[in-house]
């Protein structure tokens, strides 16, 4: 049943891209403002329907987009008579990715953002030295840009896509699709049972989120735990030799980093190595209102990569 699903929306990547569509996704609150200037006014070309998630009139798309979308079951057809796209889409390595319409308020909603183009420029950066092939697994994947980049720089034997979110890998399957490289997708909230790895990439959730949305929400320890449990299990599955990209932020209190202390405890109990490296000093400042981090005084939220090696 999957496989019926994913055609029409590897198609509309397809689709997309023939028609020069580029899109780059910003922050929410960016999204916001942006939205906000046009009053309200309905989408005028490709990218206001599948970037700005504005309304659109029937016929705007041409006839064989609007099939596609429709046969994705992704057209929200509103009381004014215009039609809305339940789905994004934003273009990363020259390549084109879905994930849900803006706002992602929903709890199974599939983020994409400025987190996600970081976590690119980690993984390209950290690939560089690796030897071509061997297995790749993404946990946490989302809508698969992380592993999909990986497995295709690495030109992987094996590409695994593991989420807890089943919308996320639906999404991920057709992305996979479009690009044309082969992957696994398995829906767990863990690594168990998931073979060993050659590279392990995970880019999970760390704000500490109010309402618990389970794509944004790090649990406990300002938005840390989470990440460094993932950690944890992603070292128990390197093989000999492996490595394990880790993207994900950490809160910066009287400045000190909350998560680095934990993370070189763990990993040397697991006897593996750790580099680790703040990419983004300041990331998510809107978030330091929420009282979760106001009353720990954080001072802010850095991008952090963390690069786990197994001898």
């Amino acid at each position: 049943m999957r496989g019926e699903e994913v055609e029409p929306l590897a198609g509309l990547l397809r689709a997309l891209d023939e028609a020069g569509y580029h899109f780059v996704t910003v922050t929410p609150e960016t999204h916001r403002g942006a939205v906000d200037r046009r009053g309200g006014e309905p989408a005028r070309d490709l990218r206001d329907v599948f970037g700005w998630s504005l309304p659109f009139a029937p016929g705007l798309l041409g006839a064989e987009i609007e099939r596609l979308l429709d046969e994705a079951g992704a057209i929200e057809r509103r009381p004014d008579g215009r039609r809305r796209s339940r789905l994004r889409v934003s273009a990363l390595s020259g390549r084109l990715f879905l994930h849900s319409a803006w706002p992602t308020e929903e709890e199974d909603s599939v983020f994409f953002g400025p987190d996600t183009y970081r976590f690119a420029r980690f993984i390209e950066a950290e690939t560089r030295d690796l030897p071509p092939g061997g297995r790749v697994v993404d946990m946490g994947a989302g809508s698969g840009p992380g592993g999909i980049l990986a497995g295709g720089l690495l030109e992987a034997a094996e590409v695994t896509l593991v989420d807890v979110n089943p919308r996320a890998l639906l999404l991920a399957e057709a992305n996979a699709a479009a690009a044309g490289l082969p992957v696994e997708t398995v829906e767990a909230g863990s690594l168990e049972g998931i073979a060993p790895a050659d590279l392990i990439i995970s880019n999970p959730p760390f704000i500490a989120d109010p309402e618990g949305r389970s794509y944004r929400d790090g649990g406990d320890g300002l938005g840390t735990d989470l990440s460094l449990q993932w950690a944890v299990e992603g070292a128990a599955r390197l093989n000999p030799g492996g490595r394990m990209l880790l993207y994900t932020g950490s809160p910066i209190v009287s400045g000190e980093d909350r998560l680095l202390g934990r993370l070189i405890e763990a990993m040397d109990e697991a006897g593996c190595t750790l580099r680790y490296e703040e990419l983004d000093p300041d990331i998510f400042g809107e978030e330091l209102d929420q009282p979760a981090y106001a009353e720990a005084e954080v001072e802010r939220i850095a991008a952090v990569g963390a690069v786990i090696s197994r001898g």
